[in-house]
């Protein structure tokens, strides 16, 4: 008796992925209805391609709403019976990730963020999350900075003042942050007021002359 594989019904396949040279987030193959879903639950849109059409999501999108509407789409997809691969960075519903991965999607979107600021307020808040007193990414990495010199120092069993160059000049990369804290923060606190636009002098030589002196 000869046995025959049983007829599954799968729909093509579709990747959610973000692609890296765009920085877009892409699906890419599927069939109509996945097309229907896409653009009804994630707000994708259609884009003509090399080899056809695919689908992505707007441009200008932050990190936390491309991984939402990536998400919503796969799960919509996956009820309807289609094959998805959703890209594990853009999976809101995944196991959190490292601490090193959540640190890197944090400077990221504080690239994205400085690079689409419209406002010098906009830009004064990326920088304040740079260089805050006590929770900036700056002061915090100073404090990483130091505590990596004491312990080498202890470990080579130098005395203050004694240690190596190499470690020495990590010393003194410590007091370098914090001038480039200070300078940040002069430029947060530059940003944050509100200047009114210099007025136009008039150009040398254009001054008119008194009214009593025209003729």
């Amino acid at each position: 008796m000869n046995q025959t594989e049983p007829d599954f019904w799968v729909l093509e396949y579709v990747t959610i992925t973000k692609d890296p040279r765009t920085g877009l987030v892409v699906a890419l193959g599927g069939t109509e209805q996945a097309a229907d879903i896409l653009q009804q639950t994630g707000g994708f849109l259609s884009a003509p391609g090399p080899r056809g059409d695919y689908h992505r999501l707007p441009h200008g999108l932050p990190i936390e709403q491309q991984r939402l509407k990536a998400t919503t789409a796969s799960h919509a997809l996956l009820a309807a019976g289609h094959s998805v691969h959703l890209d594990p960075a853009l999976n809101m519903l995944a196991t959190p990730d490292g601490d090193r991965d959540a640190a890197m999607r944090y400077l990221t979107q504080l690239a994205e963020r400085a690079s689409a600021a419209q406002t010098s307020s906009a830009v004064a808040e990326v920088l304040t999350e740079v260089a805050a007193p006590v929770h900036g990414l700056l002061p915090l990495t100073r404090e990483v900075i130091v505590r990596a010199w004491i312990a080498a120092s202890d470990l080579h069993g130098a005395a203050p003042g004694e240690e190596p160059e190499p470690l020495a000049r990590l010393g003194s990369t410590a007091n370098s942050l914090s001038e480039a804290t200070r300078v940040v923060l002069h430029a947060r606190n530059h940003a944050a007021r509100r200047t009114q636009p210099p007025a136009t002098a008039p150009a040398p030589g254009r001054a008119q002359a008194p009214a009593s002196r025209r003729r």
